[in-house]
């Protein structure tokens, strides 16, 4: 028998063993009875960082839990099984430990697969008043896997040395802790996975999870809600609804993130506004636009717009630190790629900011002259009304702008993301000035009222030819030929 067919029918038999014994835990959970769609996408991702961002009540504790368990055990339904694996539970102190973490790994353990348990304090008959240092778990191979429980108040010394399978943080830890975990997956290429209500603000899993701005493949995350957690009682959602402010609601209902300053676009959801790439037909093709930079990075971005009038990106330019001739190739690689419109002597209209016209003392000729005569065609007749743009823009995102149409960024156009989950308000109601690349040529683009009018595809040979012969004919006639 295959491993997957092996692990579904211990998990028959283990079925009908918990019935049996009056501990339907893991098998309500297994069965989907007390399993929702975002804990299942929880177990089924393979890339070996994940977060689950949710509100109290939300699931994510419980995912996290099943999942330690599924690894101890060798029964995970989704990966490739061991037959012995040693993971860390990472709790933020030894009392939280004790009555969240610890207590929802039990509930999922039944007594007969327990070996043995190791207290820090307690007794080991009586496991959830005390403190557990580990649990030795049979796993269904014929090994014996480890779950050790960890609390960040220990101090990160208390976390070097070992070489780990696992790591779940039961909430955000500190970064320090977090690298050393990192350090101890490293030699197994083993999981890391976390499970936390973000309440402190833009910490360091805001920039390296959320935002994900050193580009790691291995990254993904979820956010999980009151909504998403069918088995939570209405009636518990709407007492706890009524009790939190509005900043509250944000980080214990949705799961985001806690921050003083405010999204300058809330209205952007990457679950809504963020779709899987598909052809996009010829005559949806309308516009590039283009924030200029050299040593800042040149954001350009490919916009379509479809019949009832809705914004797709469809591709993206981003780098700093290059010149116009690299940006003006890339530029003509991407739109030959995606089969971009030109005009009749091959050349690419976009817009660019205005300043683009300007002259430095660096150079006698404007960006918007050199990227001319390297055949991109740029427009910097655009609207940068900061506030108009930004009401736009949102009016895109709510799906109620002038048309009644929206906006959808394809989810290579990973900077364009990137901005917009990090883009706050400053001093002054004025945007904070970094990272803002992308978003300018954003407003740029949606200040020039698109439109779907089906750019002119290009002539053929036999057409050329035909365009010749006629101004031909005309020249001779004019001269009375």
């Amino acid at each position: 028998m295959q491993d997957r067919q092996i692990v579904s029918r211990i998990l028959e038999i283990e079925a009908e063993q918990l019935r049996r014994t009056k501990k339907p835990a893991l098998f309500l959970y297994n069965s989907g009875r007390k399993k929702h769609k975002k804990q299942i996408a929880f177990h089924k991702c393979k890339k070996r960082n994940r977060w689950v961002f949710g509100g109290n009540r939300s699931g994510k504790t419980e995912c996290g839990a099943v999942e330690c368990v599924y690894f101890a055990r060798g029964v995970h339904p989704y990966r490739k099984n061991r037959n012995s694996v040693f993971g860390w539970v990472v709790s933020l102190s030894q009392q939280v430990q004790r009555d969240v973490a610890q207590k929802k790994i039990l509930q999922y353990l039944d007594s007969a697969w327990i070996e043995d348990i190791v207290m820090l304090s307690g007794r080991k008959d009586s496991p959830d008043s005390g403190v557990i240092d580990q649990i030795r778990i049979r796993n269904v191979f014929g090994g014996t896997s480890v779950i050790g429980f960890k609390s960040c108040d220990q101090g990160r010394e208390k976390f070097q040395g070992s070489s780990l399978d696992f790591v779940w943080f039961d909430e955000e830890p500190p970064k320090d802790i977090y690298d050393e975990c990192r350090m101890r997956v490293m030699d197994k290429k083993g999981d890391i996975f976390g499970t936390m209500t973000p309440l402190k603000g833009l910490t360091f899993v805001f920039d390296e999870i959320y935002m994900n701005k050193r580009g790691d493949p291995e990254i993904w995350y979820e956010f999980m809600e009151w909504a998403d957690n069918p088995y939570l009682p209405a009636g518990e959602a709407e007492a706890m609804n009524a009790a939190l402010g509005e900043k509250e609601l944000e980080s214990r209902r949705y799961g985001k993130f806690c921050v003083n300053e405010g999204l300058v676009y809330p209205e952007f959801d990457e679950r809504v506004h963020v779709i899987e790439p598909f052809p996009i037909p010829f005559e949806w093709q309308d516009n590039i636009s283009i924030d200029p930079g050299l040593n800042n990075p040149l954001s350009a971005h490919w916009y379509c717009v479809d019949y009832d009038g809705n914004v797709y990106v469809v591709a993206e330019h981003y780098e700093a630190k290059k010149d116009i001739d690299y940006h003006a190739q890339k530029i003509k690689e991407i739109s030959r790629a995606i089969g971009w419109h030109t005009d009749q002597k091959g050349r690419i209209c976009a817009l660019i900011d205005s300043a683009a016209n300007q002259r430095t003392l660096a150079s006698s000729k404007s960006v918007s002259e050199l990227f001319y005569e390297r055949g991109i065609l740029v427009n910097a007749n655009v609207n940068k009304d900061l506030f108009a743009g930004i009401a736009r823009v949102k009016s895109y995102f709510r799906g109620n702008s002038a048309s009644g149409a929206g906006i959808y960024i394809f989810e290579n156009c990973v900077h364009l993301i990137r901005e917009l989950k990090g883009y706050f308000w400053g001093e002054g109601d004025i945007p904070r000035k970094k990272d803002d690349h992308a978003l300018d040529e954003l407003r740029y683009y949606l200040m020039t009222k698109p439109k779907n009018e089906a750019p002119a595809l290009p002539q053929t040979a036999v057409q050329k030819d035909k365009m010749r012969l006629i101004r031909k004919l005309s020249g001779k006639r004019r001269s009375g030929e």
